[in-house]
């Protein structure tokens, strides 16, 4: 069974996944990220189609304590976040390293 890709975030920012594809997501306007992100982000976690939940790297702020430690501690989905600004913002070598298990820009000496 393949596993797709789901964007959780604003309408604006899940728009150019669509339009790319993405079957699966959760809109949360951004006036109602503090009451509504954490319902969208578990919804997503618990799909068992999903293997990939994209966010802005912003929107993890607005994420409670649990939501936010059960998000960045998956496996299966793992959580890549783009944007954001900073050496903190996406660590994509990570977000790479965690989902397959290894770190494919490791330079052997």
């Amino acid at each position: 069974m393949s596993q797709e890709i789901a964007v959780v975030g604003s309408p604006e920012f899940t728009t150019g996944f669509r339009l790319a594809g993405v079957r699966a997501f959760e809109n949360v306007p951004d006036d109602e990220k503090d009451e509504k992100l954490d319902d969208a982000v578990e919804r997503t976690l618990e799909d068992e189609g999903v293997g990939i939940i994209v966010m802005h790297d912003d929107d993890l702020d607005h994420l409670s304590r649990g939501t936010r430690e059960a998000v960045e501690g998956s496996i299966e989905p793992v959580l890549v976040t783009l944007g954001g600004s900073g050496a903190g913002s996406g660590g994509l070598r990570d977000q790479i390293k965690r989902a397959i298990g290894i770190d494919l820009m490791e330079e052997d000496d």
